[in-house]
């Protein structure tokens, strides 16, 4: 692998296999990583890729299945910064139903609940899980205090607002039908709540690895894992 110093560049090849090695030493039977970092920061992507060179049983989930419906995510407006980071995922649920009965050893747990993007619950079908397995988990706020320590390592995928805003008009012009509608949501809503994260829970300061990935190809590491 060629240099992981803080400050340094390095290719995805090698942050990747970095991070292999960040999770196959870790102890225990059954290791939870977390992919966190603001909307559109590449979580989902880097997640898949590395879940393809892990060995073994890998599980993939996202805190996307485990939304909250509609008058719930927007309770206090649809446009409500601190609504999104407070309202819009049933981390009780995510917890209950995933995070502890994988990290206690039983067979099988439950990876979504709610599907946000049809607002339809999802019926619950419990996936076996071996003795030994990674699950993989990626999607924003997940180093809020409630959640940060059921994690053995976390990564923090880091972009400025601008680059956010930038994709997202690509990624969720679909979704919101306008490139105006877009740059409401992200501006008001989304880009306010990650801010209000990250002034309450310092998430770029907990991470195990921090990484900023404004040029997915040539990732800049920020702060790693020691040891």
């Amino acid at each position: 692998m060629e240099d992981t110093r803080i400050g340094s560049q390095v290719s995805v090849d090698d942050l990747l296999a970095m991070l292999v090695a960040q999770v196959v030493q870790q102890p225990g039977p059954r290791v939870l990583v977390a992919v966190d970092g603001p909307d559109a920061a590449g979580k989902t992507t880097m997640a898949d890729a590395l879940a393809q060179r892990l060995p073994g049983q890998v599980v993939r989930a996202s805190i996307d299945g485990f939304g909250h419906p509609r008058e719930h995510r927007l309770r206090r407006g649809s446009l409500s910064p601190e609504g999104y980071y407070r309202d819009s995922f049933d981390n009780e649920g995510l917890r209950r139903l995933l995070l502890e009965p994988f990290r206690s050893g039983e067979r099988e747990v439950v990876a979504r609940t709610f599907d946000f993007r049809s607002e339809t619950a999802t019926p619950p079908k419990p996936l076996y899980i071996e003795d030994h397995a990674v699950l993989l988990f990626d999607g924003v706020f997940l180093l809020r205090p409630e959640l940060r320590h059921q994690w053995d390592l976390s990564i923090y995928l880091h972009v400025e607002p601008d680059v956010t805003l930038a994709r997202a008009r690509e990624r969720d012009l679909d979704l919101f039908g306008s490139d105006g509608e877009v740059e409401v949501r992200y501006g008001q809503r989304y880009i306010p709540g990650q801010a209000l994260y990250r002034d309450e829970a310092d998430p770029m300061g907990v991470a195990s690895l921090l990484v900023d990935n404004t040029d997915p190809a040539a990732p800049l590491i920020l702060a790693r894992p020691t040891g």
